[in-house]
């Protein structure tokens, strides 16, 4: 078997690949801006539909334009013929994918979906093309195909995902979305704990908040560190929290030597120690235990009252980090 340069050839398809998207810059005209318009303007959803390898992308643009804020869905062409047409508005924008602009499963339903939307957005290499030609906004994205044979959807694809991608982006950013609304859309997996975990989530309160009085030997002290399991415990006089001991500062005092039997909490503790809102997100907490090359922190209330503590260990186990 002939010695074939595997290596070469994945290098050339990211060539003409990255070629395609490039190139997008150069084709959008006032078409873009005027879906992006009608998409603000809009009452209804954008409806995404395609058939094959269009299909699959139709299905990631409408997936990324929910999660960004531009309520999509997508219907497949051939199911829509067989009631699934019903899930379209009045309002509603229908962008059509097709290369060639000639999908027979496409253009038979053309007349139908005129009917019943706001507006026909279509996505073609050919603006000659029936569906082209029968849509409000006719939107030209062209590419040379990665394939030799220019038989499989490659190039073609890869720039109508990347158009996908800038179009749900551009609205993203015309509506000012931010990260509390992608929250809100992500609640589950990793990725929604980050965006929704708050530190008063995670924190340590009320029974379980390790915690001595000024005036407690520094034996008795690690007592409560030990019975509580945090590693820290916070030092109160009164009502106020003047001070907090964690094990990084016992072993210093066991560099130093000192006596933990005759030594006072409030003669070792730290007394400026770091804190933070209960409202901040967990990852923002994560962050700050990092830039300062900490294990724990104090949390105080929009009153600034300490009503607990979080540790590292609190966000590993919530899989936060």
């Amino acid at each position: 078997m002939k010695k074939y340069n595997f290596l070469q050839s994945a290098k050339n398809t990211f060539q003409i690949e990255a070629k395609a998207v490039s190139d997008l810059s150069n084709q959008l005209d006032s078409n873009f801006e005027k879906l992006c318009l009608s998409a603000l303007e809009s009452k209804g959803k954008l409806v995404i539909m395609g058939i094959g390898k269009s299909g699959h992308v139709g299905q990631k643009i409408a997936a990324t334009l929910s999660s960004t804020g531009t309520k999509s869905v997508f219907i497949h062409p051939t199911e829509a013929a067989h009631g699934d047409m019903g899930l379209i508005d009045k309002e509603d924008i229908v962008i059509l994918i097709s290369n060639s602009g000639e999908t027979d499963e496409i253009i038979n339903i053309m007349p139908s979906i005129k009917r019943l939307s706001k507006l026909i957005v279509s996505i073609s290499s050919n603006q000659m093309s029936t569906m082209a030609k029968g849509s409000d906004i006719p939107i030209v994205v062209k590419s040379e195909e990665a394939c030799p044979l220019d038989l499989a959807p490659t190039s073609s694809t890869t720039a109508a995902l990347a158009f996908g991608d800038a179009l749900a982006i551009a609205l993203l950013e015309a509506k000012g979305f931010t990260k509390d609304d992608f929250a809100s859309s992500h609640p589950a997996g990793k990725l929604g704990k980050k965006l929704i975990t708050r530190v008063s989530d995670l924190m340590h309160k009320g029974d379980d908040l390790p915690k001595v009085s000024k005036g407690t030997l520094l034996t008795n002290a690690l007592l409560e560190m030990t019975e509580k399991k945090l590693g820290v415990t916070l030092v109160n006089n009164g009502n106020n929290i003047i001070g907090i001991f964690s094990d990084g500062d016992l072993r210093r005092c066991i560099n130093n030597s000192i006596n933990i039997d005759t030594t006072y909490i409030e003669e070792v503790m730290t007394k400026n120690f770091i804190k933070i809102n209960s409202d901040v997100l967990a990852i923002d907490a994560a962050k700050l235990m990092e830039e300062n090359k900490i294990f724990v922190l104090a949390v105080e209330s929009n009153d600034y009252e300490i009503i607990g503590i979080l540790s590292m260990h609190d966000l590993i186990q919530a899989r936060i980090i």
